[in-house]
């Protein structure tokens, strides 16, 4: 039996101390609270697998998916090497408030601590507010000794690079890069799925209860990457109509797309699923078979064996284009 449908899934909310609205007011979920700062749009992390929101298939979890039609829904390559594990977490994310300073352990030592996979992961920012920014990286050199010194000290900030931001901006955040969200952004995140995360600051922020959240300093020093870069900043080129390349890992790659007319699709060189971010508009998916309709703020999955189908616009809109290579 073949998969033939596109894939979209109910998005799973997270509520955060930093979150915020924009994911209930601008993105349409729904939801009666008013700090929800994440959206799980495609899970497949532990106790926390996606659900399918349409179609014939309505119901069934990632996981049966993947159970039931294998090289059909991810491709071969995806099955041998991650078997039925959906390897990627796509989200949208929420800052009302600054995220704590964190980093994310490699492959490696995740493996080793948490049994886990490691933490790669891109940025695409949606929308920020007047003079809102992200951290990411060192601004200057520093030394273990030195670093040690400014998270006792509560300094860390002065020695981290803080970029204001606008839509449109990319960041690549690999293992060890530390980095925060800073209020007021909203982006779309793409990243390996693992939800293993080493906050290092918190700005002294409590919860509700008045504790405050578990920080990882011990844990991050095996893990922190102290190089400087001119920019940390992904530099990239859009074109109408043509999927041109942002990042490209060996977790993922992702493609922009923006849609000012119909476009015929085709992957059939890919062998992987492809999943598509509405980042702008809207826009309809078709095949003879079946159709669905992305707006602003959703995501569908296009399993691996739908190689062909048609993109027509029913707003100029902008997807991001996200497969293993």
């Amino acid at each position: 039996m073949k998969i033939k449908q596109f894939l979209k899934f109910e998005p799973i909310l997270k509520e955060k101390i930093w979150g915020g609205e924009k994911l209930i007011h601008e993105l349409h979920k729904k939801s009666s609270k008013n700090n929800i700062g994440e959206s799980w749009e495609i899970s497949d992390v532990e106790n926390d697998t996606s659900i399918v929101a349409n179609g014939s298939l309505k119901g069934h979890s990632l996981q049966y998916l993947i159970a039931t039609f294998k090289e059909d829904l991810v491709g071969k390559k995806v099955l041998h090497q991650f078997g039925n594990k959906f390897p990627l977490l796509i989200k949208y994310i929420d800052a009302k408030e600054t995220l704590s300073i964190q980093l994310h352990p490699n492959d490696k030592l995740a493996k080793k601590r948490h049994n886990s996979f490691g933490k790669t992961e891109m940025w695409y920012v949606m929308q920020a507010d007047e003079n809102a920014n992200l951290i990411v990286g060192f601004s200057k050199e520093v030394s273990a000794e030195a670093y040690q010194k400014h998270v006792k000290n509560n300094t860390l900030i002065s020695v981290l690079n803080v970029d204001e931001v606008k839509e449109g901006d990319v960041y690549f955040i690999e293992p060890g890069k530390i980095h925060a969200i800073g209020a007021g952004v909203l982006v779309a995140e793409i990243q390996q799925t693992s939800d293993i995360t080493y906050r290092i600051y918190d700005w002294e922020r409590p919860n509700s209860d008045g504790t405050f959240r578990d920080l990882h300093t011990k844990e991050a020093m095996d893990v922190i990457n102290y190089s400087v870069e001119d920019s940390y900043k992904t530099a990239y080129q859009k074109e109408d109509n043509i999927a041109s390349e942002m990042i490209s890992c060996p977790y993922f790659t992702t493609n922009i797309l923006p849609i000012t007319k119909t476009k015929s699709i085709n992957h059939l060189e890919k062998d992987s699923f492809v999943i598509y971010m509405c980042v702008k508009g809207s826009v309809v998916f078709l095949t003879k078979d079946t159709s669905e309709t992305l707006h602003y703020g959703e995501t569908i999955l296009v399993p691996a064996c739908v190689k062909s189908f048609e993109i027509s616009p029913t707003t100029s809109a902008e997807l991001l284009e996200v497969f293993i290579s």
